[in-house]
């Protein structure tokens, strides 16, 4: 593995963590369109005539990108670890934006399904490595926050889909609210120019004067890295399976993949389901429509909250708690309440499922060794992919057999139960998965 001083003893100025976060936010914000604009149209796909679409396959159509995002996950993750972190950013996001236009497009629902299979692809590994890059580039008192700051584009990418279709729709129709999501690729550029390489992955690499001469122009002080024992090695597999699946992570590995496998039934199938569930509930289109918005635009404002509370108090605890106050929330949308009440009780839902999962995100970036960051995550993220894709599917199969649709929220409540207990049963942070192997001034003195 390659060793390099303890990032506490770095001096990152505020500019280029700055640019890192805005460049990984913007990243996020796209994707976050690109995923809540299907459950955005859901109700207008399911009144579209030509393709008379049941509501399982209604479901299954929001289950395609999901399987994209599970192997996109996987792959991207653990390629950003050998081929360079930016680069994969950029290239995610010119398949899932690119995608989206050939989805508008689409004649058939099977196209449709393919497009959106595609675009998984690249929007399941945005999220591993803009986390890598956003916990190396803040300091560690303030990563759970920065991480929520740069998480917020996620959610407010969903907002962002939901205003959108509001305005679209009753003109345009549903093709053009997701043709709006291919956008996103004029900015690449500015992308591209604001956000450097990440200092890691270089010395992982063995470019040390590479990393240095980067670290230099971006004024990051008190940074020497040092040469890691086989520079160039392309696939640290061993290493990588072993910080996984050892003997002393393997507990935290497995609550992790089940919490997070939790976290994203309940983000991929609220945000899937939830205009479809409240309209049954008896809510026209457009009020449906707001619930998904608050339901977004909540979590936007819950993960920096989640994020300040995360560094304050520590991310297990406070990742219980909102998980359990988000499954409360769900439950009681059971019941027969005033729409002020109801629009409360979805802010929780958003707060208890995207806010904590984005922590949660956050926090597996930042338990693993540096190295390891990206493989790591992309892992977790392409377990949980599993549930992400469970989620739209099992809110079809409850919609297909009639059941009332008070069984979304209690099945979606014990999820939200599972998952704040699964983050209850994760071990400490081991200290040892990030040596210290630079020493300063004052340190040296002392001996």
């Amino acid at each position: 593995m390659a060793t390099v001083n303890n990032v506490e003893e770095w001096n990152i100025p505020k500019r280029t963590t700055g640019l890192v976060l805005f460049a990984c936010w913007l990243a996020i914000l796209a994707e976050g369109y690109d995923v809540g604009v299907l459950g955005a149209v859901l109700p207008a796909l399911a009144e579209y005539k030509e393709w008379s679409l049941t509501p399982l396959e209604l479901g299954g159509l929001g289950a395609y990108a999901l399987v994209g995002m599970l192997i996109g996950a996987l792959f991207i993750g653990t390629l950003s670890d050998i081929i360079g972190r930016k680069k994969m950013l950029l290239a995610s996001m010119v398949i899932f934006t690119i995608t989206q236009a050939g989805a508008a497009l689409a004649p058939t629902p099977e196209l449709f399904g393919l497009f959106r299979l595609l675009g998984g692809l690249g929007m399941g590994g945005i999220i591993p490595v803009a986390a890598a890059l956003t916990i190396e580039y803040s300091a560690p008192k303030k990563r759970s926050l920065n991480y929520g700051i740069m998480y917020s584009g996620y959610s407010l990418g969903i907002v962002a889909a939901a205003l959108v279709a509001m305005a679209l729709l009753p003109v345009l129709g549903w093709r053009w609210v997701i043709a709006v999501g291919s956008l996103p690729v004029l900015i690449l550029p500015v992308i591209a120019w604001m956000l450097p390489e990440s200092l890691e992955y270089l010395v992982s690499k063995g470019r040390i004067a590479e990393a240095k001469s980067l670290a230099a122009k971006l004024n990051v002080r008190d940074y020497q890295p040092q040469a890691p024992k086989a520079p160039g090695k392309k696939v640290p597999w061993r290493e990588v399976m072993g910080a996984m699946f050892s003997g002393k992570y393997l507990r935290s590995t497995v609550f992790f993949w089940i919490s997070l496998f939790c976290g994203m039934v309940l983000v991929y199938g609220l945000n899937t389901w939830l205009p479809q569930i409240m309209r049954k509930a008896g809510y026209d289109l457009g009020s449906s429509l707001t619930f998904l918005l608050v339901f977004s635009l909540a979590s936007a404002v819950g993960g920096l909250i989640l994020g300040y509370l995360a560094d304050k108090y520590g991310q297990k605890i406070i990742l219980v708690v909102f998980y359990l106050l988000g499954a409360g929330g769900i439950l009681l949308l059971m019941f027969p309440n005033s729409m002020f009440v109801n629009l409360c009780l979805v802010a929780f839902a958003g707060i208890g499922s995207i806010s904590t999962s984005l922590v949660l995100t956050g926090y597996i970036a930042d338990y693993y060794p540096a190295a390891q960051r990206g493989t790591a995550t992309g892992w977790a993220l392409s377990f949980a992919r599993i549930g992400a894709i469970s989620g739209p599917i099992i809110g079809g199969w409850i919609a297909a057999t009639g059941v009332s649709f008070e069984f979304n929220f209690i099945f979606f409540a014990v999820v939200g139960v599972i998952a704040a207990g699964a983050v209850a049963l994760i071990p400490p942070r081991i200290t040892e998965a990030q040596p210290r192997v630079a020493r300063t001034d004052e340190e040296l003195v002392a001996d």
